[in-house]
């Protein structure tokens, strides 16, 4: 049977469809109006605006639960969905002295929104029975035909719950306990409290106890239902009218001709899932096991696969005791009190010294002789990109409205093996890659290197090069995406310096020369109330988290 499968310890089918699509709930987070109300700067009217939909929101969870309640076949399921809508109309009879305990009047005249009224239509018409895809002859008369709608209505509601409570939460998170002042925050307290909470896992307990006798099929219909119920519901907050000045998402902060972007990313374990030169090693290890094989003469001397790969080995090992040494030596003995960049940079000069002599020992050591381009360019072809990264490119250079330049600043050996990598995401050649490069005699490399990127201040001295060529007379946003010690000072230098997957050792680093490292979406909240407050700041010496490209494209690009 084929579908949406349970496994003995994942859970539930409801929280298994949360993680399935948690990533963009992300782009609700980062969305104007949550980061907006999470600085405590939302305009009230905004606002107000928001909350005077929730009457249409709850008139439907109401109709949608007294359906459900007739579908459920179990007397307990009953009365668990009828505790259920008695809770909303409770909420419904009492939303105006509930919006004035958050110290505030709704308007005595609303409207519902295009986008409320695209998502209540497709709740009460999934409530109804009226799913697509879904035909049902005559009376709904069987057990099961009545469990299944009462499951399909419940899986068009439990995202939703679930979305406000994580949002509330993450909200609550960047709130300053000592400054008190954000003027949503009891708002905020009732989407993050304990009763709140219980009321969005008792919809998702409902939905996986009447999930539990469908088929695969019917499951694939829950996750449909689910996912697009989850959609509806970003794009209403997506939608929510913002009159101010906002930091997100780029591609929709407001400037007449439209956004220009310069984004620059490094590529090893940022964009790639494995690191380039072990995939070149296995490149050479893998032409070498061939050549083993076969008596053709050869442009260079053979060298076996085995010792090929005691080579590599060799190579490596002492890479990583070197570098580790050579880390341990430029860090401060003690914390500097302030960002030190001329310190850092300095330190950061040793490291290039240690970069290139491990460069020139890869060299000599003759590994990345004799591979094949066409193997090369294969690999590259092949390589496993890191999770959201290919679509985030492919979206931002498809993107109207946002004028993107981009380009990849990497150690990596082969620009061969990048270009091809992304020319097989359909991201080229409008990339640009900078990069080392492997030299060819015909078709083959002769095992020399084309230095050309090879430490942070080659990095550096690219990412200012770029910069002077771009057109003076417009504004351009800088965003670097990095998660090595060599992206430092670029990371520090774009206006918002992105590191994704931090590591200890890169923490530690930053840390002594006084260098914050602050989750993404905290630092825009900061961000928001600087603006509002009159101006954003320049170089502080923060760097922003984040732990997926997800992220990285709420922030830019939004729904």
């Amino acid at each position: 049977m084929e579908g949406f499968q349970a496994t003995p310890d994942d859970g539930g089918i409801a929280k298994r469809l949360w993680v399935k699509f948690k990533n963009e709930s992300l782009c609700a987070l980062y969305s104007p109006f949550i980061v907006c109300l999470a600085s405590g700067t939302l305009d009230s009217k905004s606002f107000l605006h928001c909350i005077s939909q929730d009457v249409y929101f709850l008139q439907a969870f109401a109709q949608a639960y007294e359906l459900a309640g007739d579908f459920a076949d179990d007397d307990e399921d009953k009365e668990a969905i009828r505790d259920l809508r008695k809770r909303v109309l409770r909420k419904l009879k009492d939303q105006d002295d509930l919006v004035r305990e958050w110290g505030f009047e709704l308007p005595d005249n609303s409207t519902c929104d295009s986008a409320t009224i695209r998502y209540t239509d497709f709740l009460l018409a999934t409530a109804a029975g009226k799913v697509e895809g879904e035909k049902f002859t005559g009376k709904i008369v069987t057990p099961f035909e009545k469990t299944r709608l009462a499951a399909y209505a419940l899986s068009a509601i439990a995202p939703c719950m679930r979305l406000y409570s994580f949002l509330s939460k993450e909200i609550k998170s960047v709130l300053v306990p000592e400054e008190n002042n954000n003027i949503y925050e009891r708002w905020i307290d009732c989407l993050c409290s304990e009763s709140f909470e219980a009321y969005a896992s008792r919809i998702e307990d409902l939905l996986d106890k009447l999930s539990v006798c469908l088929t695969g099929e019917e499951l694939d219909v829950v996750e449909r239902l689910y996912h697009q119920a989850m959609k509806l519901e970003l794009e209403f907050i997506s939608a929510q009218p913002i009159t101010q000045s906002t930091v997100t998402p780029i591609s929709q902060v407001q400037e007449p001709a439209g956004c220009n972007l310069t984004m620059f990313c490094d590529f090893d374990m940022t964009c790639s899932a494995v690191d380039s030169s072990a995939l070149l090693a296995d490149v050479a290890i893998i032409a070498a096991a061939k050549s083993d094989l076969d008596d053709c003469e050869t442009l260079y001397p053979r060298v076996s696969a085995a010792d090929l790969r005691a080579t590599w080995s060799n190579l490596s090992s002492k890479y990583i005791e070197e570098y580790e040494q050579c880390i341990e030596s430029i860090i401060p003995s003690e914390t500097v009190g302030r960002f030190d960049y001329e310190g850092l940079c300095k330190a950061l000069e040793q490291l290039s010294d240690f970069e290139r002599r491990a460069n020139d020992m890869v060299v000599h050591s003759g590994v990345l002789r004799g591979l094949s381009q066409e193997d090369i360019k294969r690999a590259g072809e092949r390589l496993i990109f890191q999770n959201g990264c290919k679509n985030i490119f492919q979206e931002i250079l498809r993107s109207e409205n946002l004028h993107a330049d981009v380009h990849v600043l990497s150690y990596c050996w082969s620009g061969d093996l990048i270009r091809s990598a992304f020319s097989s995401a359909g991201v080229l050649p409008v990339l640009n890659v900078h990069s080392n490069e492997l030299p060819y005699e015909g078709s083959v490399t002769t095992g020399d290197m084309i230095k050309k990127m090879e430490s942070p201040m080659d990095k550096l001295q690219a990412f200012n090069d770029i910069l002077k060529s771009r057109e003076s007379n417009s504004k351009h946003t800088t965003v670097y995406v990095g998660g090595s010690v060599g992206d430092l000072l670029c990371l520090l230098n774009a206006d918002v310096g992105i590191v994704i997957g931090l590591s200890a050792g890169l923490r530690r680093l930053g840390e002594q020369f006084g260098i914050s490292f602050v989750p993404l979406f905290s630092g825009l909240v900061t961000k928001q109330r600087e603006l509002a407050e009159g101006g954003l700041k320049g170089m502080s010496g923060i760097l922003y988290t984040v732990s997926s490209w997800s992220e990285i494209h709420a922030f830019i690009l939004g729904l």
